[in-house]
């Protein structure tokens, strides 16, 4: 194999590992997105005054 293939070769690897490497932080930015929303829904649906006390009059 001649030095100019290989050379190509071995740039085409790093150009698909560089892009592999920025669709994987892609998707962790998106994922770390979808929780923070998960659990800001979360805090929003707690509702700490409901069953509290209990109206016994009546």
């Amino acid at each position: 194999m001649d030095i100019a293939a290989l050379s190509m070769s071995l740039s085409q690897m790093n150009v698909r590992q560089e892009a592999s490497v920025l669709v994987t932080k892609k998707a962790m930015d998106q994922a770390e997105n979808n929780s923070a929303s998960v659990v800001k829904m979360l805090e929003q649906s707690v509702q700490p005054h409901i069953g509290r006390s209990v109206d016994l009059k009546g």
